[in-house]
């Protein structure tokens, strides 16, 4: 069996180590992403903007994966504790948005299975919207509560930033692809 997965037969509990386990890697993949989309927005990585942004998605779409693989996590009593605002994400999301120009835009289909229809999306606003899930998980796990951490962000991985997250793999696969393809297509003709 990987070591991504958790055993069914594990308890959900605080001591459970598998639980702590993959707690601890998302906290990795989580605080990564976060870091990381921050400098991009910031300006840092130049023109590798594309690149280094599919590396961050495609990274912490493994998190989304382990916790996808893993069975459900239902917290006792199915209460989540009270917290505070969490941090207002616009302005990552504006830099961005600006960063991205004429490419922010692009066009994807929400679930391939239930709905076909092409919708319109904004690779900023999925961005920001995956670490807006990310850093709510974080804060609970910060706060010492890995089952609330592990349980928002699968939760939520299903509900909201899964979804996300491979939307926008799939415009900067494009992206990168264009930007390497279209360079060899023109230096090869005559």
């Amino acid at each position: 069996m990987s070591d991504n997965v958790v055993p069914k037969e594990s308890p959900l509990t605080a001591e459970s180590s598998e639980w702590s386990a993959l707690a601890d890697r998302v906290a990795v993949h989580t605080q990564n992403y976060l870091d990381g989309l921050a400098a991009l927005a910031r300006g840092e990585g130049g023109d590798m903007i594309f690149p280094l942004l599919l590396l961050e998605v495609a990274q912490v779409s493994l998190a989304g994966a382990q916790l996808g693989a893993s069975e459900d996590i239902i917290l006792q009593g199915n209460w989540e504790p009270e917290m505070s605002e969490d941090p207002d994400l616009d302005g990552i999301r504006t830099t961005l948005a600006a960063r991205l120009g004429a490419v922010d835009d692009y066009a994807e289909v929400f679930d391939p299975y239930k709905d076909t229809l092409v919708t319109p999306y904004r690779l900023s606003d999925d961005l920001t919207a995956v670490a807006a899930d990310l850093v709510h998980g974080l804060r609970h796990y910060k706060a010492g509560r890995p089952l609330e951490a592990l349980w928002w962000w699968q939760y939520s991985y299903f509900n909201t930033w899964g979804n996300h997250v491979g939307a926008a793999m799939r415009s900067l696969q494009a992206l990168v692809a264009h930007a390497r393809l279209d360079v060899v297509e023109e230096r090869t003709q005559v």
